[in-house]
């Protein structure tokens, strides 16, 4: 899986820098599977607009193409409109997948947005060939979206899971929702939602969040002061980030962990958040042994600095924050209902009689699957 040549171009796309820490996080979950259109987490980010300066906005929606659900279905944005570019990355993806079909996203034309990509859809099944074949389906979708966005100028895969899709761009989230007709189009049983304050990296539709890669899909709010050493990492196993910006490595690193590494959320959580070293001395000598081997195997991979995340996929969908919860993260559950907000407030929102509220502990995932209740044995400080 090996590439080179890998770094973002054409600068001169990007908005002006912005300085101040401040991102808004939404994500809601039916735990029985059923589908909901987007007014819930529309909402609830408009009521924490504060939170964003219309630099960037985004949502991921789980379950919105039945019809293509064993298709990967890959968006991808073409910066510059240049028919060319989408020529040579069509031609790249018939070569390698079988496109059972593809068009251009439908946006409303009246919402007047910064400099819009062409967005267009893709939903294709692998063609291996030769030793790509000793590859899963998985694995060869990640080299193909990598060779893309590091090779292919002007191409970015910003999407690329089945049964699901990330919609994002410049703008506040509510404009982005208008923009691509989301409360219209779609139903799903996971929405998350990011409305961003960029503060180290400049706002460019690319950059929004959320991040994905394959069916994983990550939101964020903080700064990751460890973003040099985690890419370098995640580098040798052959992801590489062309984003300019440090949630890009939460993406790979969640796919990598839990996917290919087969851990579970409660195993990562202690990687990305761990425990410090004279904490650990003094716990058990089972756990103590995981959490050594787990800070001397994945030690690259701890996140260093304040954040607060949302990760989904399908199934299921987790918030954490750094272990000393620099930044807020808030839980609430009505019925088949969980939601996962950096306010309450937003979740108020939408669910003002709740039957739980509570906010973790630094480090310590909340954790929402299908069919489960286990996201209530993260109540530990409920509100």
């Amino acid at each position: 899986m090996a590439m080179t040549g890998y770094g973002r171009k054409n600068s001169e796309r990007y908005l002006p820098d912005q300085g101040r820490e401040a991102c808004g996080l939404f994500g809601v979950m039916n735990t029985s599977g059923k589908r909901f259109p987007g007014n819930i987490a529309i909402s609830a980010i408009k009521n924490i607009k504060v939170r964003g300066n219309g630099l960037g906005g985004g949502f991921a929606v789980y379950g919105i193409y039945p019809d293509y659900k064993d298709y990967y279905a890959l968006h991808i944005m073409f910066e510059n409109k240049r028919r060319e570019v989408k020529t040579v990355v069509e031609k790249y993806l018939t070569e390698n997948f079988n496109v059972a079909y593809d068009e251009q996203i439908p946006t409303n034309a009246q919402v007047s947005l910064f400099h819009p990509p062409l967005v267009w859809r893709y939903f294709v099944t692998p063609e291996k060939k030769g030793d790509e074949r000793n590859l899963s389906d998985d694995e060869f979708v990640v080299d193909k979206v990598m060779h893309i966005n590091t090779s292919i100028d002007d191409a970015y895969v910003f999407s690329s899971g089945k049964n699901m899709g990330v919609f994002k761009g410049v703008g506040f989230p509510g404009e982005i929702a208008d923009y691509f007709l989301l409360d219209k189009l779609y139903e799903g049983y996971i929405w998350t939602v990011h409305s961003r304050f960029p503060t180290n990296t400049p706002g460019w539709w690319g950059g929004s969040h959320p991040f994905s890669i394959l069916d994983w899909t990550v939101v964020h709010n903080g700064e990751i002061s460890s973003y040099g050493t985690n890419r370098r990492f995640l580098e040798m196993y052959g992801y590489y980030c062309t984003l300019y910006t440090d949630t890009e490595v939460m993406a790979y690193a969640v796919d990598f962990l839990m996917r290919r590494q087969g851990l579970p959320i409660e195993v990562v959580s202690k990687i990305f958040a761990p425990p410090m070293w004279d904490t650990i001395e003094q716990m058990r000598e089972k756990e103590k042994h995981l959490n050594t081997t787990l800070r001397m195997v994945y030690g690259p991979l701890l996140l260093n600095g304040p954040f607060t995340v949302i990760v989904a996929r399908h199934n299921e969908m987790f918030g954490i924050t750094d272990r000393i919860r620099l930044r807020p993260i808030t839980a609430g559950a009505k019925d088949d209902m969980v939601y996962l907000s950096s306010e309450e407030a937003a979740i108020r929102s939408v669910a003002p009689d709740l039957d739980f509220a509570w906010t973790p502990h630094g480090g310590n995932p909340v954790v929402v699957r299908m069919n489960s209740t286990d996201h209530l044995l993260s109540m530990d400080n409920s509100i």
